[in-house]
């Protein structure tokens, strides 16, 4: 058996750093990134998403949505609080992204945060569908199912998953997009040049949406690196960056 992902806090310097993952990952997505911001004396808190880190990807669409995905941000934020942090910031990876901005529009609280790989503008340009497809047949594959069974079990999911996404984007228009001009504190955007999931182009106009607003934006763009920055080959200048930008935000 396969040990499943769990939550995980670090605890150690004074300064608190939230940490959320992408769609159908784990807390797993950020633990790179949480160590190397450990080793620096930051303490980490990297939470999961409801239905994330089963192993059953199925569980995304029977226990999660945007509302419960929120609820369960907001549950990390009281956490961190309730163990006595009162120096917060919140990044979020892809999907976590969207809840860490929404999070930074609502709480004047906290210090800072920002995106990885995130689709917080809109954009025509997605291959989220598809990979979590690809994602559940590869799962029901080494679960054994047959090629008949397999197919069932994904033609029962199809519509179900393309509701969620649907609902992400909808949650993200007038939620998170409708709200940027409440961003008030340095924010960082961190995207890599083939991002094979997401149009890497809504990394730049959000840097200059939020410029326009006179807002502080922490920008790098990683021109090689694909989607997940916390974990290719861009990890290692990824976590330089956040750490150069914790800096200046406590």
């Amino acid at each position: 058996m396969l040990k499943r992902p769990e939550p995980f806090f670090f605890e150690h310097g004074d300064c608190a750093v939230i940490l959320l993952h992408a769609y159908s990952g784990s807390a797993n997505d950020v633990r790179l990134l949480a160590r190397s911001l450990e080793r620096e004396n930051y303490s980490i808190y990297a939470p999961q998403f409801s239905g994330h880190g089963t192993g059953d990807l199925r569980d995304v669409l029977r226990q999660g949505s945007p509302a419960q995905w929120w609820q369960d941000t907001q549950q990390a934020i009281s956490f961190v609080r309730q163990k006595g942090y009162t120096k917060i910031s919140i990044f979020g990876l892809s999907l976590g992204g969207i809840f860490a901005t929404m999070a930074l529009e609502n709480d004047p609280a906290l210090l800072g945060g920002g995106v990885f790989s995130s689709p917080i503008l809109p954009s025509a340009h997605t291959q989220v569908p598809e990979m979590f497809m690809a994602l559940c047949a590869r799962q029901f594959k080494q679960q054994g199912l047959s090629s008949e069974a397999q197919k069932q079990a994904l033609a029962a999911i199809k519509p179900d998953s393309q509701a969620q996404l649907q609902a992400i984007t909808q949650f993200t228009i007038t939620q998170v997009q409708a709200l940027l001009t409440q961003l008030t504190r340095p924010f960082f955007i961190g995207q890599g040049g083939q991002d094979e999931l997401i149009d890497a182009t809504v990394a730049p106009r959000l840097r200059d949406q939020l410029m326009t607003q006179g807002l502080t934006v922490d920008y790098h763009w990683f021109a090689d690196a694909g989607h997940v920055i916390t974990v290719n080959q861009a990890h290692h200048a990824l976590e330089q960056a956040v750490l150069t930008y914790l800096k200046t935000i406590y």
